[in-house]
């Protein structure tokens, strides 16, 4: 593969990086390692993005070539004109000659750019360095103990951080095997675990939501699994405990960002506890901060700031950005809110740009979706805030249901003010056939925001 990319390379390409827009497969960690092999730093292409987007990632990095495959190309339209296409499918690999490798990179060289999704403003490139993934591969292996006996379902897409160095780096360095499936099919799904028998799934809630609702699944099909983890966005309680009462499974949340690499926190099976996303993994420093920049003691709120060897190098082109992305000690600033526990375990409360004020009280969108999805009809809920003349903001809840439920918003709203405090109940709760969510299934709630904004330019 570097062979040919080298022979390719030298005929369309003057950039020092590469796209790589491939399926989630085992395609993905050839190209990828051909493209290191030969010095260049990697840039995986979300597939799922508009093409102005993937215009504006490829412009923004300066790619002029990108490793794919025809179906890619269809399925996304194409590149930008800029951008040449090296097609694996038109390669022949029969008596290549030996290529001679580069010499061993060090820690500081640029491997990867990983554009974040664009939840807020335009993607921004986080410059992930080969010493920030190696650290975060041996971080990971360390902390779950994984050996090349171990086997993987790879679901998750490969431009996405956990992608990357869970289901493909981390598998590489332990040898184990991964079986990759390019699209997640509940059902599918469902077949590959009895058919291959992983120990380890890594997956997002919305789709252990969906697997809880194949009909024919058994706690036997999933026996294999010793873990059974859950990250890129908050696990709820509903689907949490539904997976538990169908399987006998408990999911196991970890945390992490594009930005760490992205692995700092996981709550291994034997340390479960609800809510948690668990300790940090070794060598990664986290402490909770007040809106005052001072450390707050046990249990009590305030951002989570992150230092460690796993930490991106910076934001690509953006150095106003990724000066203001660290405190004055150098911990990155996350954005999240949280807390710990007296054992060290980590719980993630909130955003702090989703955090909505009504009536001079602190509420997170998490606390109301957390009890619309508990009621028998709801699917998956999204909350944003929206103004209000008396109470400065009210909570607008927008509802996904389950197939066949009527939608009920009376019922609805007495379901959230038997649980909820008055002032947090949605002042509206409106339905949606499907919540807008990002490539890796994440609700996105600055897309149903901008509606509403829409709606009322005096809405933020």
């Amino acid at each position: 593969m570097a062979w040919h990319l080298a022979r390719e390379i030298e005929r369309v390409s003057k950039a020092e990086r590469i796209g790589i827009m491939l399926p989630t497969s085992g395609l993905f960690p050839c190209a990828a390692l051909a493209g290191w092999i030969l010095g260049k730093t990697i840039v995986p292409l979300n597939y799922l993005l508009a093409q102005g987007d993937l215009a504006y990632v490829c412009a923004d990095s300066g790619l002029d070539a990108c490793v794919t495959v025809g179906p890619m190309l269809e399925f996304t339209g194409g590149l930008p004109e800029s951008v040449r296409a090296i097609r694996m499918d038109q390669m022949s690999f029969g008596g290549i000659p030996p290529i001679r490798r580069s010499r061993r990179r060090a820690d500081s060289e640029l491997a990867v750019l990983l554009y974040t999704s664009g939840t807020s403003g335009r993607p921004k490139g986080v410059m992930l360095t080969c010493g920030n993934l190696r650290t975060n591969v041996e971080q990971v292996v360390e902390h779950a103990k994984f050996t090349r006996v171990d086997t993987m379902l790879g679901v998750l897409p490969q431009f996405h951080s956990f992608g990357l160095t869970v289901l493909t780096l981390l598998p590489l360095a332990v040898g184990c095997k991964v079986v990759y499936t390019a699209r997640f099919v509940p059902r599918r799904i469902i077949a590959l675990i009895k058919e291959h028998h992983p120990s380890v799934l890594v997956a997002i809630p919305s789709m252990y939501g969906a697997l809880r609702l194949v009909k024919d699944a058994s706690p036997k099909d999933l026996a294999s699994l010793r873990f059974t983890v859950s990250g890129g966005e908050p696990l709820s309680t509903a689907v949490a405990d539904g997976f538990y009462e169908r399987f006998g499974i408990r999911i196991s949340e970890g945390y992490g960002l594009t930005e760490t690499s992205p692995v700092t926190n996981w709550c291994l099976p034997l340390e479960w506890r609800p809510r948690s996303v668990g300790r940090a993994v070794k060598g990664v420093d986290e402490r909770i901060v007040s809106p005052s920049g001072d450390t707050v003691g046990q249990g009590a709120e305030g951002e989570i700031r992150i230092k460690g060897p796993n930490v991106m190098a910076g934001y690509w082109n953006l150095p106003e950005e990724t000066s203001a992305a660290f405190d004055e000690q150098g911990y990155f600033r996350t954005g999240d809110i949280g807390r710990f526990d007296g054992d060290g375990h980590l719980f993630i409360t909130g955003r702090i740009k989703e955090m909505l004020i009504i009536g001079g009280e602190n509420v997170f969108p998490r606390e109301i979706e957390e009890v619309l999805d508990r009621h028998e009809s709801v699917k998956a809920s999204a909350v944003v805030g929206v103004n209000d003349a008396s109470r400065g903001e009210t909570a607008l809840a927008f509802v996904e249901l389950k197939d066949g439920a009527a939608f009920n918003e009376p019922s609805l709203r007495a379901w959230c003010r038997e649980h909820l405090a008055q002032f947090k109940v949605p002042r509206e709760i409106r339905h949606r056939d499907a919540l807008p969510r990002n490539a890796t299934g994440k609700i996105m709630r600055r897309a149903l925001a901008a509606e509403v904004a829409a709606e009322s330019p005096a809405t933020p």
